[in-house]
């Protein structure tokens, strides 16, 4: 089916849905071998990462959060961001087509690993050539919600959408290279709330989302930084690397709790906690 436009008075309906049980991948080998992002550094320590990512493992089952663990593979170190293997929803996984060459090798082992969790594969209902990341995509009731500009093209919104039987897309343009993924400056908390980053997106975009979700916390750029967009809900508590004081109070005014983890080891590659964690128990979209 095709997705309808959400307009610029329209708001996201429902809540997230979904975020108790997980795909994670163990960064046995994770370290920094080249520059596809901005925040890409050399030097990670990556059995300090390895330790940082059991303890995000340990917070997220301690808040009642189910995680199915698998590994990573030797040469593919970005393998730990498992939120970019594939867009799941429902018993489905449409994994991502990698725009750059070094992860492209990600991908047959991304196949394998959702086909060994009994999930249906269905590769992205487009043309060979059009990319698209998972880190892109998020889904709100009947409403799918896609970033496009850096990983992903614009018309592979659409065609998740279709594919997934979303009745709505809002897509969304990045501009800012430091938020190459919308997973780095959205975040998603509720009907109504989620937190964004308004200078990583065109003015049309930032627009849209502030449309759709009126009651946002706008994150400045001092704030983005420190990657709290990329922050993980498991029922109402936030999990994060760094919250910044104003962050941090405008949750506790609306009912969140918080938990910090440093992640610091992952942000030398451009990910937090968000990107570490996939959802494997997204519904499928609620027919209006």
């Amino acid at each position: 089916m095709q997705a309808e436009q959400i307009t610029e008075h329209d708001r996201v309906p429902g809540g997230l849905g979904w975020g108790r049980r997980y795909l994670m991948v163990e960064p046995r080998h994770f370290t920094v071998s080249y520059r596809i992002n901005p925040w890409m550094t050399p030097g990670v320590r990556t059995e300090v990462a390895l330790a940082q990512w059991t303890a995000l493992v340990d917070t997220m089952v301690a808040l009642g959060a189910e995680v199915v663990r698998t590994t990573d593979v030797e040469g593919l170190p970005d393998m730990a961001f498992a939120m970019n293997g594939a867009f799941v929803v429902g018993g489905m996984a449409v994994p991502s087509r990698f725009r750059h060459e070094q992860r492209q090798g990600e991908e047959p082992y991304w196949h394998k690993i959702f086909a060994d969790l009994a999930l249906d594969v269905s590769d992205l209902d487009a043309s060979p050539d059009i990319r698209f990341e998972a880190g892109d995509a998020f889904l709100l009731g009947d409403t799918l919600i896609g970033g496009w500009g850096f990983r992903s093209d614009q018309a592979a919104v659409a065609a998740l959408a279709g594919q997934i039987g979303a009745a709505r897309s809002l897509e969304v343009r990045l501009v800012d290279e430091r938020f190459y993924h919308l997973d780095t400056c959205f975040c998603p908390l509720s009907e109504d709330l989620a937190l964004y980053v308004p200078a990583a997106f065109d003015p049309p975009s930032a627009t849209r989302i502030a449309a759709a979700f009126p009651d946002a916390l706008r994150l400045t750029e001092a704030e983005a930084v420190t990657f709290c967009a990329n922050s993980l809900l498991i029922g109402t508590t936030i999990v994060t690397a760094h919250l910044p004081n104003r962050v941090l109070t405008w949750l506790a005014d609306r009912g969140y709790d918080t938990v910090t983890v440093d992640l610091s080891e992952f942000h030398r590659s451009g990910g937090s906690a968000r990107c570490l964690t996939l959802p494997l128990d997204v519904p499928v979209p609620r027919q209006p």
